[in-house]
């Protein structure tokens, strides 16, 4: 196929502004679905995209409009999963912004459309929703204008929901988008930029071939693995799987090699042929640095191993969290898992659940702390239970961000009064126009991942929108909050936790469980400590049986006597006795701090 007719594209936007509403109207447009098995959210193939109602993965499809074809990308729009956002940016030449014409630009916008900036692509701005009531399409054109310096008169006006304007915007997609570089007689060289484990045909990847021809049967060499496989199958994606004998420079496709081992088509691998190889590969894609930490145990104990070949799996298809086995005295064998945030966390959560049938629990999150020992070497901790005694700590360092927030201009105070509540400190305040505003802080991450994000939607009534990156890390005066019960630690409920907070956080979790924890034959006593010092306590009261109903009169040391002998048995059960936790109890109360 000649390249002055392919046409790459990916849709960019925040959560909530219309993507998969658009792409299904780009898909009926196109022609590429039937009218009759048109569906909502057509792309979106997971149930709990359907039930979310936000997009978790990257889809591809390949449209034909006036003797074009166009391979479009579908991506999410949460902060979460902006590492797929990266890996479909390298597959295409160019984007469509979406921006919500009732909303104008928020966060994310902003993140995404400065990463195609950065990958020199052409942006095809639109503004969907114009059929709203609420919509003001000038307004926030001239506010794109400002902020992203694209004119407003280039700035499409369009509604998915009604299909107006969507020809118009494929028009001016096939005008503005560069056709792919690439070179049909060279060396294949081809980049999976997604892949899932199909059950009966192993690994189907995603692939963009950059140079070269990948012909159907023969046989590939994968580059970073240093594996060889016979394609089983190679085509497009229309949407449904429809088979090829080629794929050429600029084309986009799929790809299935019955690989079983999931370890040798990861993203960011490149494909060239055994026979001619290419000299070098692809650039692939920097590896993802987790932000938040949980650890994930099976709720029953025998289905470790099968939690492993899960986690195996479902990372060849979201390739941005990582694990590593760890064990917990209260919960068993289980994986440490690293998650680009607190969203990310529970989906991938969810997805095993679903998925693969297990029935998990998570710890509460945590983040990565740099720790500085006495001696002065350094520690690298992303469990709590993992850190050293009070007296081996010079200091601990834990992670900041440079958090972005555009808001109306009439939630500014409370929006600065959250951010001051979790110790930030303000770094610029910039108006985009009169009614809205973007504010930049500095945060620990450690007080973003538990439930900022809610509490700023509930405090700007949903109109405030968030974006965030690493800034460095921050040496602070932090200490490990322990749960004893009945005197033991319990590694399951144990977090790092600023020293002004640690009080508050002790007491509140010796609260909950002692409305969790079922009383016993003997009192427990629930207990939070730092170190050696005890800083909270409650007790779970002990059953009693009334020893002295048989009585039915007599001295009154008969009664004493009977109470004596219940008091000595007691302590002795005390003694040898083990608190019972169920597991309904560490579930709810690890959800204290969701």
């Amino acid at each position: 196929m000649e390249l002055e007719r392919i046409r790459n594209t990916s849709i960019i936007a925040h959560i909530d502004h219309g993507k998969s509403t658009l792409a299904d109207r780009l898909l009926e447009l196109t022609g590429a679905v039937d009218m009759r098995d048109m569906r909502a959210q057509y792309l979106d193939s997971m149930d709990l995209e359907r039930e979310r109602g936000i997009t978790i993965k990257l889809q591809s499809v390949r449209l034909r409009w006036k003797d074009h074809i166009i391979n479009l990308i579908d991506t999410p729009g949460h902060v979460d999963f902006g590492y797929e956002v990266s890996r479909s940016l390298a597959a295409c030449e160019s984007v469509i912004l979406v921006v919500d014409a009732a909303q104008g630009i928020e966060a994310q916008t902003l993140a995404n459309c400065y990463l195609a900036m950065e990958n020199d692509m052409e942006i095809v701005a639109c503004l969907n929703k114009i059929d709203l009531p609420a919509a003001e399409p000038d307004t926030y054109a001239a506010e794109i204008e400002q902020v992203l310096g694209i004119p407003a008169e280039d700035i499409l006006r369009i509604s998915a929901k009604t299909g107006e304007g969507i020809g118009q915007l494929l028009d001016a997609l096939v005008a503005t988008t560069p056709c792919p570089q690439g070179n049909a007689d060279e060396p294949l060289q081809a980049l999976i930029f997604d892949s899932h484990f199909d059950q009966y045909r192993g690994v189907v990847s995603s692939v963009r071939v950059f140079n070269g021809v990948m012909s159907n049967k023969s046989k590939l060499r994968f580059m970073q693995a240093g594996t060889t496989h016979q394609i089983d199958e190679i085509g497009v994606r229309t949407p449904e799987n429809q088979v090829v004998e080629r794929l050429g420079p600029g084309e986009t496709g799929y790809l299935i090699a019955g690989i079983k081992d999931v370890g040798e088509a990861r993203s960011g691998e490149t494909v060239t042929t055994e026979k001619d190889p290419a000299s070098a590969p692809l650039d692939g894609y920097a590896e993802p640095k987790p932000m938040v930490f949980s650890g994930l145990y099976p709720i029953e104990g025998d289905e470790f191993s099968d939690l492993r070949e899960a986690l195996e799996k479902l990372r060849l298809n979201d390739s941005s969290f990582t694990y590593e086995p760890e064990t917990s005295g209260a919960l068993g064998f289980g994986f440490r898992c690293g998650f680009l945030g607190l969203l990310h966390m529970e989906i991938v959560r969810e997805r095993l659940e679903r998925e693969f049938g297990l029935s998990l629990i998570s710890t509460a999150p945590s983040v990565e702390y740099h720790i500085t020992r006495s001696d002065q070497s350094t520690l690298v901790v992303a469990n709590p239970a993992d850190l050293p005694s009070a007296g081996e700590i010079l200091s601990i360092a834990e992670p900041y961000l440079s958090v972005s927030i555009l808001t109306p201009s009439q939630y500014t105070g409370t929006v600065m009064e959250l951010c001051q509540g979790r110790r930030g400190s303000i770094v610029r305040i910039e108006y985009l126009s009169p009614e809205r505003m973007e504010i930049v802080y500095r945060l620990p991450l450690g007080e973003v991942v538990i439930d900022f994000f809610d509490q700023l939607k509930s405090r700007t009534q949903g109109y405030a929108s968030l974006d965030y990156e690493p800034d460095g890390y921050e040496v602070n005066p932090l200490v490990r909050v322990d749960v004893l019960l009945h005197g033991e630690p319990v590694d399951a409920f144990s977090t790092i936790v600023h020293k002004d907070n640690a009080y508050g956080y002790g007491k509140k979790m010796a609260e909950k469980l002692k409305e969790l924890i079922p009383r016993q034959q003997f009192e427990v006593p629930i207990q939070a400590a730092i170190g050696g010092k005890i800083i909270a306590r409650t007790t779970v009261r002990a059953f009693r049986k009334d020893v002295t109903a048989k009585l039915y009169g007599g001295d009154v040391t008969r009664k004493n006597k009977l109470l004596q002998k219940q008091k000595r048995g007691k302590k002795r059960m005390k003694s040898i006795g083990r608190v019972d936790i169920p597991q309904e109890a560490f579930i709810s109360a690890l959800q204290l701090q969701d």
